[in-house]
């Protein structure tokens, strides 16, 4: 039986940090079988509000082979080096680059026979342009130190392995493994009639996920758009550019704004719409995009994902970070009949059910 701590900074019930903590929960969902895990995570969600749980600071059971540990704020590092000692895992796993408690502290001060950091694409360029000075010092920090000396890295794909050569060097040590999915079943979408689009989002409120293109484009598209969005404002500021762009959209497109969405009503909310959108910057993999290509529902998402091909299988399209390559891919959907729309449905789940490789995630 081998022991894995894992560190990262939100854990279920949280979900506002979107792809990190539903990785996590569908890998110590995943993997029954030879695994002990603890995960040691706050008790917080992404906006720092205390979650609805009973118990803190004391291991509490997720499911039969998982355990996790709530922390308050007071004491959490030492709360952590604490537990390491007891446990003594096999493995320490920490989620992300940028946290203090989740990251330098057991990387530094954990006690634990192999050490690795995931990134969770961190390191994408598009990522790092995001409060980038902050960024620069930590992982001039991390440099300075000689991390690769203390730990592996888990890399994503071969992409994200560059990323991790780039930044620390080509000695350092890559365990290559992807992220664990949640599929959904296909749904029953509504009828699709030509002229005439249901498109959702389901996402971060965050310049990384693009939301303001996609509102920049609704401006110049023909068809019947009614598009729904659900997800946490990360950026208040951001969001109001959002909103005075919704102002001014044009009388045959509605758009809704909803609040963040628990995992479960997912698949809910996803049977409302026909087609998925989310231009991000970036993306280490995109559970957003994944749940709804296995709902059945075509997406329209950038270059910067590891969902590429998707026209060629009739599952989406990958456009440019562009108000016209995005408004045209609305078009081009909002255009189409019943029968056209249903071949991409049916593409859509072919695509997901091709990328879906469970076996090669565990390393």
């Amino acid at each position: 039986m081998k022991k894995i701590f894992i560190t990262i900074p939100w854990f279920h019930p949280a979900y506002k940090a979107g792809g990190p903590v539903q990785s996590i929960a569908n890998m110590v969902n995943a993997l029954h079988v030879g695994y002990e895990f603890y995960i040691f995570t706050s008790n917080t969600d992404l906006d720092e509000l205390p979650l609805q749980i009973t118990t803190t600071n004391e291991w509490v059971r997720y499911n039969a082979h998982t355990s996790v540990w709530y922390a308050l704020h007071k004491d959490r590092s030492q709360q952590l080096t604490t537990q390491l000692e007891i446990i003594k895992p096999d493995y320490l796993y920490m989620v992300g680059l940028f946290s203090w408690h989740f990251t330098m502290v057991p990387l530094f001060f954990g006690k634990a026979e192999k050490k690795i950091l995931s990134v969770r694409g961190m390191l994408h360029p598009g990522a790092l342009g995001q409060k980038a000075m902050k960024k620069k010092i930590f992982l001039k920090l991390m440099s300075w130190v000689k991390i690769s000396k203390k730990c592996a890295f888990q890399a994503s794909d071969k992409i994200e392995a560059g990323h991790i050569r780039k930044q620390f060097g080509e000695s350092v040590i890559i365990h290559q493994a992807g992220n664990f999915p949640r599929v959904i079943v296909p749904l029953n979408l509504p009828e699709k009639t030509a002229g005439v689009l249901r498109l959702i989002s389901i996402a971060l409120i965050s310049p990384m996920k693009n939301i303001r293109l996609v509102l920049e484009a609704l401006q110049h598209t023909n068809g019947n758009i009614n598009y729904d969005i659900y997800g946490p404002v990360k950026e208040m500021g951001y969001w109001e550019e959002c909103l005075e762009l919704i102002h001014h959209l044009p009388s045959h497109i509605t758009v809704s704004y909803h609040n963040e969405l628990t995992p479960v009503l997912v698949p809910q909310k996803l049977a409302t719409a026909q087609v998925f959108i989310l231009p991000s910057k970036s993306e280490n993999f995109g559970h957003a995009l994944f749940e709804a290509l296995s709902a059945g529902l075509p997406v329209i998402t950038s270059n910067y994902t590891p969902w590429n091909g998707l026209e060629e299988a009739k599952a989406g399209l990958n456009v440019e970070s562009d108000s016209e390559a995005v408004a045209k891919a609305i078009d081009f959907f909002a255009a189409m009949d019943a029968e056209t729309f249903l071949n991409w449905n049916k593409g859509a789940l072919l695509y997901a059910k091709g990328h879906l490789d469970t076996a090669g995630l565990v390393s």
